[in-house]
């Protein structure tokens, strides 16, 4: 279902017009904040080339890093379900929580007491000005949808998610789904 607002909780899927754009090109991100001042989201499908033990000295799991946007992308944030483990956590919608003590989820971790499946790591963070999403939305970069990824939101598994989403709208953006990331090397 196609939506006319963002709200936090719920997905933005590009539109496949953003060709070239390294960021957000066939991208999923997850609204975690929308209000008067802007918005904040996290690309959910973009892995990065690094894992958190070469990232974090401490961690001692390779678990895969994802790019969250093209802000500050010198810091590192998490998304997870586990809020009952993680001091400070920040309800987003749908049993999905965002941020917390970061010693404790290395500790958490150590002695494994969390999974991979409970939480994902980003560096960066996607995030638009008080207007800037909207417009960007009226001038047709974004879809915005219900966030019906439940269990999978947090999987590692999720190369393929913008293609499944293109499917999910049907229509005009089922086409689009098998078409390649750019059409001129057709």
């Amino acid at each position: 279902m196609e939506l006319k607002a963002p709200v936090k909780g719920k997905l933005l899927v590009s539109e496949p017009s953003i060709i070239g754009d390294v960021s957000f090109s066939r991208s999923v991100v997850f609204i975690t904040e929308f209000d008067a001042n802007g918005a904040v989201g996290f690309i959910l499908n973009k892995p990065m080339d690094c894992t958190m033990d070469e990232i974090i000295p401490d961690f001692d799991k390779p678990l895969t890093v994802y790019q969250g946007g093209p802000v500050e992308m010198d810091n590192l944030y998490f998304l997870h379900r586990v809020p009952h483990l993680i001091p400070n956590s920040h309800l987003i919608s749908d049993g999905i929580y965002w941020g917390g003590d970061f010693t404790e989820v290395c500790t958490l971790f150590k002695e494994d007491k969390i999974t991979p499946e409970d939480i994902k790591f980003f560096l960066g963070y996607s995030g638009w000005d008080k207007e800037q999403l909207s417009e960007e939305i009226e001038n047709h970069s974004w879809v915005i949808k219900n966030n019906q990824l439940d269990d999978t939101l947090l999987s590692s598994n999720i190369h393929d998610l913008w293609k499944r989403e293109m499917i999910n709208l049907g229509g005009k953006y089922e086409m689009w789904s098998n078409a390649p990331e750019n059409p001129s090397l057709n």
